[in-house]
């Protein structure tokens, strides 16, 4: 990967440039159109350690009041695995400390008020 890719690439894998992908949702210009794309933004946002939009995009039902991000954690790699109206299956790889982990999820979304939200998931713990 070059480096002019490795800029403008969008975290979430989409093959996109960053500034026509994620960016958009993450600064609030443009609302994630479906489920999926606020997943992938949303990924992003761990990727480049915003928790803020992290909690901005949680469902205030079940948000929490803050969120804990490891900056040691590299996010290095978003499959999305199948992915409907309201849910979307995904394996995240990340890696901290010198070893890989994968976080595989099948997350809920709700969408509100114009917006998508992510509402919680529920983590297959034999990725």
């Amino acid at each position: 990967m070059s480096k002019k890719e490795t800029v403008t690439s969008c975290p979430c894998g989409s093959g996109k440039a960053f500034f026509d992908c994620c960016q958009p949702c993450i600064n609030g210009t443009r609302p994630a159109p479906t489920a999926e794309a606020l997943m992938r933004s949303r990924y992003t946002a761990y990727a480049m350690q915003n928790g803020q939009y992290l909690l901005d995009s949680w469902h205030v039902s079940t948000r929490p009041e803050s969120i804990g991000l490891d900056p040691a954690a590299k996010w290095i790699r978003l499959n999305i695995l199948n992915s409907n109206k309201d849910h979307v299956e995904f394996i995240a790889t990340y890696r901290l400390q010198g070893k890989a982990y994968k976080l595989h999820e099948i997350s809920s979304f709700v969408f509100e008020d114009g917006k998508w939200f992510y509402l919680d998931g529920v983590i297959n713990s034999k990725a």
